[in-house]
């Protein structure tokens, strides 16, 4: 197949933590070719919808793991298939770029799907199982984040498109910063803010659950540092081997079918303790560190889902 990763820079990436250098290194070792460009270099162009994009070659050699061709302006009708891999900020750019890409979408596989993508976001899409994620507030009115932190007392509140840990604070009772951070999140931005109720459990770890065709294929655990309540790995958070639990499976079971349906192949999902807290689609990671944990090529069962549905379009 015709493969295109549309990313941040390839040159930049932790070859041992990256997992779609890993979904690269697997593609590649099936022999499909593999081009790559930045979400900069994604163009409509007179009816095509194109990119300025280099041919690809990775080895597992940090710093030399990414060999590069001249880039080459091509028509991604092209593709056999289209990876949605750049991280957010899941901001205007990066929503226009899956307009674009929806263009495709009778010519070309996106994954994930680029509709869904663009209208489930990771901390909203959640609200769809109400019954499985805790007490939730999304809002700029700072009256109704006063009432939610007087009712709850102990909480976190965090930017509601953040990523990567960044903005997140625990508002314990005595606490008396919350206009303050109010302040300062919404002079900076005009997203609303999203408060949850703090999960003691957190101290346990995040747990990162990975999926594929909506199936759960594997754990592992992101431990907060000390002195932390974070505990993604951007912020010092240590990955550590997890099992399945009923619940994990329960909630898995719940989200796994409307996954499927929304063509989200591969999702990695949060969840603190008996909570689901969020629908990771829109550039997940983890496959690295549970392949290592488990010893199961993940990056593997991924390209068979994807090569399913690239067969099952071609009918």
């Amino acid at each position: 197949m015709r493969v295109a990763f549309q990313m941040d820079p390839i040159e930049a990436v932790d070859i041992n933590a990256d997992s779609t250098f890993r979904l690269a290194e697997e593609a590649q070792a099936r022999g499909h070719d593999l081009y790559v460009y930045h979400p900069d270099a994604l163009a409509y162009d007179g009816g095509q919808v194109k990119a300025r994009a280099q041919a690809l070659r990775v080895a597992r050699t940090q710093g030399a793991h990414a060999a590069l061709s001249p880039a080459e302006d091509i028509d991604l009708a092209e593709m056999d298939a289209i990876w949605l891999r750049q991280d957010p900020p899941f901001d205007m750019h990066y929503i226009t770029t899956t307009h674009l890409l929806d263009r495709l979408r009778d010519d070309v596989l996106i994954v994930n799907d680029a509709f869904w993508v663009r209208n489930a976001p990771e901390k909203l899409f959640v609200l769809d199982f109400p019954d499985l994620m805790p007490t939730t507030l999304i809002t700029r009115d700072l009256e109704r984040l006063r009432a939610f932190k007087d009712a709850h007392q102990d909480i976190i509140v965090k930017p509601l498109y953040g990523n990567g840990g960044a903005g997140v604070f625990r508002l314990r009772p005595e606490d008396r910063n919350l206009a303050s951070l109010h302040e300062l999140f919404t002079a900076s931005s005009r997203e609303p803010l999203i408060a949850q109720v703090f999960l003691p459990d957190v101290s346990k770890g995040d747990k990162r659950i990975i999926l594929v065709e909506g199936e759960p294929v594997g754990a592992i655990n992101r431990v907060p540092a000390a002195g932390e309540t974070r505990s993604n790995m951007h912020v010092g958070g240590r990955p550590e081997p997890s099992e399945l639990t009923a619940r994990d499976r329960e909630i898995c079971a719940a989200i796994g079918p409307k996954l499927r349906e929304m063509g989200q192949v591969f999702v990695g999902i949060d969840v603190i303790g008996d909570y689901l807290t969020e629908i990771n689609v829109t550039s997940p990671t983890g496959i690295q560190e549970l392949e290592r944990f488990d010893g199961t090529n993940i990056a593997a069962r991924i390209w068979d889902a994807v090569e399913a549905r690239v067969a099952e379009r071609a009918g």
